[in-house]
């Protein structure tokens, strides 16, 4: 029995980008993927606005905490997607290793976050699900 592949979803405060991703690849994969995220200096709480624009495609990650990536996540994931190139990570990548580049979020309102997710799940449509 195969098990599903594991892609995660790394930015700098686990707040919005990598939790975007993150939340858009469950909702467009179905059971094909498992999705994570985390970040190299978490954050205290997700993105308001970031969780705000995925409530409206019906996606909840409110109840979600930022947390620090380790070095065990970047050896079991398959994929690692960057949210942003270049970031230290704690540790050598055993799998696939993806760099985008999206801008942060950080002081966004959902207006501003839209075209944002758009683009997120643009690329995952792209790079991750068109396989």
């Amino acid at each position: 029995m195969s098990t599903k592949p594991t892609v995660l979803f790394i930015c700098q405060h686990n707040a919005g980008r990598s939790q975007l991703g993150a939340g858009l690849l469950e909702h467009l994969a179905g059971d094909r993927y498992t999705a994570t995220s985390a970040g190299l200096s978490p954050a205290d709480q997700v993105n308001d606005a970031v969780a705000a624009t995925l409530a409206e495609l019906g996606i909840d990650i409110t109840t979600r905490v930022p947390r620090a990536v380790t070095a065990a996540d970047l050896d079991d994931a398959d994929i690692v997607v960057l949210m942003k190139p270049g970031l230290t990570l704690p540790g050598p990548v055993r799998g696939e290793l993806l760099e985008w580049s999206f801008p942060n979020p950080e002081a966004w309102d959902v207006e501003a976050v839209r075209p944002l997710r758009e683009a997120v799940a643009a690329q995952i449509r792209s790079t991750i699900l068109d396989r």
